[in-house]
C-alpha cells in the first residue's frame, strides 16, 4: 500500500497548578482562540474547545506525526507565556503538569464534542475532581 491512512481523536483534559480558578471569562475565548492556533499549527484539527476557571477541555481531530506528550506540552508553555504576557492575572499562571488524554471513535465525535461545549451546564452538577474521576474510571484508566 503506497499510501498511509489515519484516523485518531483525542480528549485531552488538563488544569492550571493546583487546580485553581483562575481562567476568567472575560477572556476565555481568547484563550480558545490562541490554543486553537496552536493545535493547527502543528497539523492537528481542533473540533471542540472550553475552558471552565479551573481546568480546559480540548477535542481533536490527531494527526500521528507528533506525540501526544510533545503537543500537551506545546499548548502549555505558549499558552501560559501567552497569558502571563497579556497580564490577565496577579501573579505567574501555570498549568498543571498532568493531563489526561482520551481516545474516541469517529462515530462518537458529535456526542464528546457536545460534552466539551456544554461545560458549565455539566459542572452545575458536577465538580471537575468528580468529572475527572469518571473519565477515568470510564476509559478504564489505574490511577
Amino acid at each position: 500500500m503506497a499510501n498511509t491512512y489515519s484516523q485518531a481523536y483525542f480528549h485531552l483534559v488538563f488544569a492550571p497548578k493546583y487546580r485553581r480558578a483562575l481562567i476568567q471569562s472575560t477572556w476565555r475565548e481568547d484563550l480558545h482562540k490562541y490554543i486553537t492556533a496552536i493545535i493547527q499549527n502543528h497539523g492537528h484539527k481542533l473540533i471542540a474547545i472550553y475552558a471552565m476557571p479551573d481546568h480546559i477541555h480540548l477535542f481533536i481531530g490527531y494527526r500521528l506525526t507528533q506525540l501526544i506528550p510533545d503537543l500537551v506540552q506545546e499548548v502549555k508553555i505558549n499558552s501560559t507565556h501567552w497569558i502571563n504576557n497579556q497580564g490577565f492575572i496577579n501573579g505567574k499562571f501555570e498549568w498543571q503538569k498532568g493531563y489526561g488524554a482520551f481516545t474516541h471513535s469517529h462515530s462518537k465525535l458529535s456526542i464528546v464534542a457536545n460534552y466539551v461545549m456544554n461545560q458549565e451546564a455539566h459542572h452545575a452538577k458536577t465538580s471537575f475532581k468528580n468529572e475527572y474521576l469518571g473519565l477515568l474510571k470510564k476509559h478504564e484508566i489505574k490511577f
